[in-house]
């Protein structure tokens, strides 16, 4: 069997990393779990500590930076063939490890579940706003993904330059690097949604910003797009807010952002 190792980068979690190292020590093994505090101000290294004293596979580090930079620090040190990426907001199925395992197995270098948006209804049943290159839906969040080792190191692992959208950056290159991305639907993750308008908003804005960085570094990607699909999407109240935010975000970016434009 194929050691997979687990990288989560949190940043005051409390509330939320019990749930989640309750559901990923029960995964199929063997696995080790890389946990890269960001700099937290609360709690949440007290939890993730009492893990690693009960499991020997659960280990603990402290690398602030932005989530690419803190990241990339947990990659370099899995000693895994497979390295899976989830969130601290995030629940595993019981099964998921065994599945992404299953689909490196079978051949694939990047392979990418399904996630299951918990929480408030309508903020649940908001979709993604797809982004394809080269045949490949590469807006697949890096909550619930896994990458063969030598296939990540090969691409470079994630830009620290993004603020967000640092997963969409790694998986379009992955795919200019000639690996598919493999979609797994039994591969599941419960994500919870933002539990406050203001962090709904907050993560709107920034995910917009992130679209403006992607532009900034790659050119136009407006072709990628698919207005039809797009349209198709259930267009509720909080789809045109959140719409309407990342739009602030993306403007906001475009005028006051970082204007490096440079590949890394």
């Amino acid at each position: 069997m194929m050691l997979a190792s687990i990288v989560l980068n949190i940043m005051n979690e409390e509330k939320n990393i019990a749930d989640l190292l309750d559901s990923l020590v029960v995964q199929e093994g063997p696995i080790e779990i890389i946990v890269i505090d960001a700099g937290s101000k609360d709690h949440t290294r007290d939890i993730v500590s009492s893990y690693t004293e009960k499991y020997p596979f659960v280990k603990l580090y402290v690398k602030p930076g932005r989530r690419g930079e803190s990241t990339n620090y947990g990659v370099s040190l899995a000693q895994g063939e497979i390295v899976v990426f989830t969130g601290g907001t995030c629940i595993a199925n019981p099964f998921w490890v065994k599945e992404l395992r299953a689909s490196v197995k079978a051949g694939a270098a990047v392979v990418v579940g399904r996630t299951i948006n918990i929480g408030y209804q309508p903020w649940e049943s908001l979709d993604r706003v797809e982004l394809n290159h080269k045949g490949n839906d590469i807006s697949y969040p890096s909550c619930n993904e896994a990458f063969k080792k030598e296939a990540i190191t090969k691409v470079g692992g994630f830009d620290n330059w993004f603020i967000t959208a640092e997963d969409i950056d790694l998986n379009m290159r992955a795919v200019d690097a000639g690996f598919n991305i493999v979609y797994n639907p039994n591969a599941v993750i419960y994500h919870r949604t933002k539990a406050t308008v203001y962090r709904f908003f907050k993560q709107a804005f920034w995910n917009g910003a992130g679209r403006k960085q992607l532009t900034m570094k790659h050119g136009k990607l407006w072709g990628s797009y698919d207005p039809l699909k797009m349209f198709r999407q259930k267009m509720s109240l909080w789809a045109f807010i959140r719409l309407g935010v990342a739009f602030m975000g993306y403007i906001g970016f475009k005028l006051f952002g970082d204007k490096r434009l440079e590949t890394p």
